[in-house]
């Protein structure tokens, strides 16, 4: 994995020499007050730049110079940030991530936290300087940026560079209060990149007993780690999640961690995670290609690790459980059939009816299990359910399944903050219907392509009793081959920044 840059923040100063200097302007190629005084006499010859260029400062757009005549800079990049207007919060770290995408791989640079036209100072002048948390926010986007799976690389392009050390500074005018303000974001970024690291895992390397072993680690940021072994998860008849595992040479577990930031006894908030670390689909195999990216599987798992990494690493204040099932799917003689009826830790039995509808199996023993275990607020599941949700919602957004309109509407608002966005789609009896069984208390799959994520909720929904609970399928969102402002890795890390902002907003004592 490829280092972590070094980010610190400095007072609003003219630009050290060397290195590589970034400024944003708007649309109309205006900058503020402190880009503008380190511009200085080099702002005319930015101006023709921008001119042959036809640079207009649009969000998205980049301007770079070399060796720019009147700065004792390498390099300067200006990113266009569109209307200053219409900047939202999550706009800014995608801003310091498209900062960090455009900077070398080495070196030291130099980030002005400024913007046109923001507002007046204390002492009536112009003040274009960023608040501290926006500030932050750039941080915050420039670590989740510079992220880089390499660790299995052992050969290099001709042309292609190592990266070396970063260092970045961003100027900002209020330098106490950003560093304060970072602390809590690199605790998020943390916990991104440990899920970003599970996903791009290769199954060989991190099946079940290896995922559970890492999570260990969080014994560190203070979280409590108890991990459940076949032996327990018999004893318990989590028959559902076993017989998904049943094929394969590794192992099964459960994984319990617990971080208790709250006040002593008040009720936990849960987030359960699916963590099918290989699924080949089982005797129901799945097509060949594109197979490899079923190491993926395990997204909600590894976002659940992540946000509990996150979460005790910025000692949150509150009370949290996150359980994830690990399993592996595979097609061995002792696999589940079709047409296997499994009897789940709740008692309630199943019809198999597609092996490769296997991670509401597994999430159906760990939500009953932590919903009598725990007994918690709400329970907020994650998992990489279904192809449907793709087909409906790409990869913009994840699927929000609920039994609770408050909870709804409160992740969907973390949604909206974070970028992490989730929507909303329908449970109703006339979908229950199609998992009802002629031979058991109810079938894994509706029998159709018709409906497939609702189904599925329908399923989860019948192992959380009147505990509020959402689930959120993130099929399209946890892993994507797409590059974007924030991650140019195909795991994502997706859900992290939404549950941990959820718990900020509404949860804290």
């Amino acid at each position: 994995m490829a280092e972590a840059p070094r980010i610190s923040f400095s007072p609003v100063t003219a630009s050290k020499p060397g290195g590589s200097l970034v400024l944003f302007c708007d649309d109309g190629l205006k900058f503020g007050r402190y880009a503008t005084e380190t511009l200085g006499a080099a702002a005319g010859l930015v101006a023709r730049a921008a001119k042959v260029e036809q640079f207009t400062g649009k969000s998205g757009s980049v301007l770079q110079l070399i060796m720019p005549e009147g700065l004792k800079v390498d390099r300067l990049f200006v990113l266009g940030i569109g209307k200053v207007a219409e900047l939202k919060s999550e706009d800014f770290v995608k801003l310091g991530g498209a900062a960090m995408g455009k900077l070398p791989k080495a070196g030291d640079a130099t980030v002005v936290a400024d913007l046109p036209e923001a507002g007046r100072g204390k002492d009536g002048g112009k003040d274009s300087g960023m608040n501290a948390e926006q500030a932050a926010d750039l941080a915050l986007g420039m670590l989740l940026r510079a992220y880089a799976f390499e660790q299995y690389k052992t050969k290099r392009k001709p042309d292609e560079k190592p990266a070396g050390k970063r260092t970045v500074a961003i100027a900002t005018t209020d330098v106490a209060a950003a560093r304060k303000a970072f602390g809590a974001r690199e605790a998020i970024a943390g916990g991104v990149l440990t899920a970003r690291d599970l996903v791009n895992e290769p199954p060989n390397v991190l099946f079940p007993e290896e995922f559970a072993r890492r999570t260990l680690a969080l014994k560190k940021a203070g979280c409590t780690v108890e991990v459940l072994n076949m032996a327990a998860l018999k004893k318990l008849g989590m028959g559902a999640l076993l017989a998904v595992g049943q094929g394969s040479a590794r192992e099964s577990r459960v994984v319990v961690m617990r971080w208790d930031g709250g006040k002593k006894g008040e009720a936990p908030v849960a987030f359960i995670g699916k963590g099918v670390c290989f699924d080949t689909g089982g005797i129901s195999i799945k097509p060949a290609a594109g197979m490899e990216d079923m190491k993926g599987d395990m997204a909600g798992a590894a976002c659940v690790v992540g946000l509990m990494q996150a979460l005790a690493s910025r000692k949150a204040k509150v009370n949290a459980i996150g359980v994830i099932g690990l399993v592996e799917n595979m097609p061995d003689g002792n696999a589940q059939r079709p047409g296997d009826i499994v009897k789940s830790m709740s008692g309630q039995t199943i019809e198999i009816i597609n092996t490769d509808a296997e991670g509401r199996l597994v999430l159906a023993d760990v939500l009953w299990y932590t919903k009598e275990k725990y007994k918690p607020q709400f329970m907020v599941n994650l998992a990489t359910l279904t192809g449907a949700i793709i087909v409906a919602l790409g990869h913009e957004y994840a699927g929000l399944f609920s039994n609770n309109d408050e909870l709804s509407e409160r992740l969907t608002a973390s949604g909206e903050a974070t970028g992490e966005l989730v929507w909303r789609m329908p449970l109703s009896a006339a979908f229950d219907k199609m998992i009802d069984s002629k031979f058991a208390d109810m079938k894994n799959t509706g029998g159709s392509r018709a409906g497939g994520s609702i189904t599925a909720a329908q399923f989860l929904q019948r192992f959380v009793d009147k505990t509020p609970w959402a689930h959120l399928d993130i099929a399209g969102t946890g892993m994507d081959s797409r590059q974007n402002e924030i991650n140019k890795s195909w795991a994502s890390g997706w859900g992290v920044r939404l549950l941990d902002r959820l718990v900020a907003e509404y949860y804290e004592d």
